[in-house]
């Protein structure tokens, strides 16, 4: 599947685009950049639920003129990777390691054999979820890594977390998996206003990302499924143990947003608290979506990689 260029939102030039498959056989789409000159190792860019590499041709080209290499991908049920469900707008997996399986799959089969070391990754909200469990369980890969607004608890936009684990885990058990929640409106992004969106206060960035939704309707989704909830709450549950945290033996930088509606960011706190080698940085009046956000915030945020992140100054 092609990438959508926009004027605004132009591909970064010099992409490898294929597809790898799973040991499952989900097909994902994946991608990636070699910068122009010396290259100072790999960044792995994760996104969140919903998202697309389409999305991110920004942060991309940044990370390029920073000198590194860019891998990424498209998780399975969006964008341009395989949809589980007849219904391609629907976003679900049964359990967190289909996800798991994706970006095993991602590193083994795409970036690990061609992109160059030191290997980084910079993930966002569902992504920064997936990334954590994989470096408790495999912590080589990575030299350091940085996240924004990690899925570790759901935030105030949303019904209580008790009652989503509850109803999630009884609907899914009667077999309703499929289905979204009651009550979800199919609101396509293309659709929504800017003035009550909780992902970016960036008037221009906002209208960005309802131009490509626009321009390509196919690579988007709706609201996650019931099984979906339950997946990441299982997932959520698991990741708030000391001991998940703990064991996690790579340098890491938690980037969180003070504003942030759909994440909840006192349960970033509590996490980064019990890390050995975390770090966590509050952007004052950031949205959920911090590399979709003003210039000021993401001139923070890039301020605070490229200290955490080695050779990225000249």
């Amino acid at each position: 599947m092609s990438f959508i260029s926009l004027p605004d939102n132009p591909l970064p030039e010099g992409v490898h685009e294929t597809v790898v498959t799973t040991q499952d056989g989900v097909r994902l789409r994946v991608a990636r950049w070699r910068p122009a000159g010396a290259v100072k190792g790999t960044v792995s860019l994760l996104h969140g639920r919903a998202e697309t590499i389409e999305k991110y041709f920004e942060v991309i080209g940044e990370l390029l003129q920073r000198g590194f290499a860019v891998a990424t991908m498209d998780w399975r049920g969006q964008g341009g990777s395989d949809r589980p469900l007849p219904d391609p707008r629907k976003g679900h997996v049964e359990d967190f390691s289909d996800y798991d399986r994706d970006l095993e799959t991602f590193l083994r089969e795409f970036v690990l054999p061609d992109c160059p070391a030191p290997h980084f990754a910079l993930a966002h909200s569902t992504g920064g979820l997936i990334l954590l469990r994989h470096v408790r369980r495999s912590g080589l890969t990575f030299s350091r890594i940085v996240l924004t607004s990690p899925l570790l608890e759901l935030g105030s936009m949303n019904p209580p977390r008790w009652f989503v684990r509850s109803a999630s885990a009884t609907l899914a058990s009667l077999g309703l998996g499929d289905f979204y929640p009651p009550g979800a409106g199919l609101v396509r992004l293309e659709e929504r206003s800017f003035y009550t969106n909780p992902l970016t206060g960036d008037a221009r960035r906002f209208a960005r990302m309802r131009a490509i939704a626009a321009s390509r309707p196919e690579l988007c989704i709706g609201p996650p499924t019931i099984g979906w909830l339950n997946a990441a709450c299982h997932a959520m549950r698991d990741a708030a143990d000391p001991t998940f945290a703990a064991a996690i033996a790579v340098p890491t930088l938690v980037m969180t947003a003070g504003a942030d509606k759909v994440v909840r960011p006192l349960a970033t706190e509590r996490f980064v608290r019990n890390m050995r080698l975390g770090s966590e940085i509050v952007l004052a009046g950031a949205r959920h979506e911090i590399l979709m956000e003003r210039d000021s915030i993401r001139a923070a945020f890039w301020a605070a990689f490229d200290a955490f992140i080695p050779a990225t100054k000249d």
